[in-house]
């Protein structure tokens, strides 16, 4: 489970990470190159993933587990949650990229699973039915990859062994870092940058092979992929201000790609604001400033199949 496959990737709500899925355009960023940002952003989110996996664990109820499929994977935190939880099953990593599928394997040996986490090069969602069966399938920020969403969750639906459990982690909430008024430039940039990404958003998914426009009502599509959605839950990632040395580096290094990617469409004034913030020697600057936090909710979406 990761928030890649950024997955979790970079997109929306600053640099977002997620996992990684097929079908990439060029509005997507190469995700091997941020391999190491993908794999912070996951470790922050740990507690998230932890409660998502006990949540899921509670879930599937007294029905054994023996397969799970981690579609996205990214570097592999998102692995091991639910390899810890499930200590019965054989968790399988699928991702794309070789890069960040290394990453995963190294990461379970550290953590003591390589016995129990294998990891699979696959095209999603293409390559899925060569994976096998398996009684949990997570994906987490990749279904929004996919050109065509509901035929997507209709495959990964497929795969799943009676009784399995779908778990679809999917947008939530825009990541928060910094208060509303800091200072410098108008205030409310946070919600300016948020706006701009939902654009860029929009844009990405309409370049996307197959693309095609779907009401995202998650436990919706998990219906019409013939399953019996289980419920919906948030999980909230809360890093007080002031943050460590390592959140505050994730947090700047998000501003940085926010401000790369988006430069053309914000005003000038926004641009000068965040060239501020990126200002390691200033007292404005993120790595310095006091009030720069971590706050953001993550939404899962589970279904069973009868």
């Amino acid at each position: 489970m990761t928030p890649h496959h950024p997955g979790a990737h970079s997109h929306g709500h600053g640099a977002h990470a997620h996992s990684h899925a097929d079908g990439h355009t060029a509005t997507e960023p190469d995700w091997e190159a941020m391999a190491a940002h993908l794999e912070r952003e996951a470790e922050l989110n740990t507690p998230f993933l932890e409660g998502a996996a006990a949540w899921l664990h509670d879930l599937t109820g007294n029905r054994p587990v023996t397969r799970v499929l981690d579609l996205g994977s990214g570097p592999g935190v998102s692995t091991t949650a639910p390899a810890h939880a499930f200590p019965g099953a054989e968790t399988v990593a699928v991702d794309s990229a070789p890069g960040l599928l290394s990453r995963a394997r190294a990461r379970a040996e550290r953590e003591g699973l390589a016995s129990r986490i294998t990891t699979r090069r696959a095209d999603l969602p293409a390559d899925l039915p060569g994976l096998g069966t398996a009684d949990l399938v997570w994906t987490s920020n990749v279904v929004h990859h996919l050109g065509d969403q509901r035929a997507a969750l209709e495959t990964f639906a497929g795969v799943l062994r009676p009784g399995g459990v779908l778990a679809v982690r999917e947008r939530g909430l825009p990541t928060r870092c910094l208060p509303r008024d800091i200072g410098i430039g108008r205030p409310g940039l946070q919600a300016r940058l948020d706006a701009a990404e939902e654009d860029r958003f929009t844009a990405m998914r309409a370049e996307l092979p197959g693309h095609t426009r779907t009401v995202e009502d998650w436990p919706g599509l998990l219906v019409a992929a013939g399953l019996t959605p289980t419920g919906s839950r948030t999980f909230l990632t809360d890093l007080p201000a002031p943050l460590d040395p390592v959140a505050r580096a994730h947090v700047r290094e998000r501003l940085a790609r926010t401000r790369d990617s988006l430069a053309g469409v914000l005003d000038a004034e926004d641009v000068a604001t965040l060239d501020a913030l990126l200002d390691d020697a200033s007292p404005d600057g993120i790595l310095r400033r006091p009030d720069v936090f971590y706050l953001t909710a993550t939404t899962v979406h589970t279904a069973v199949r009868a």
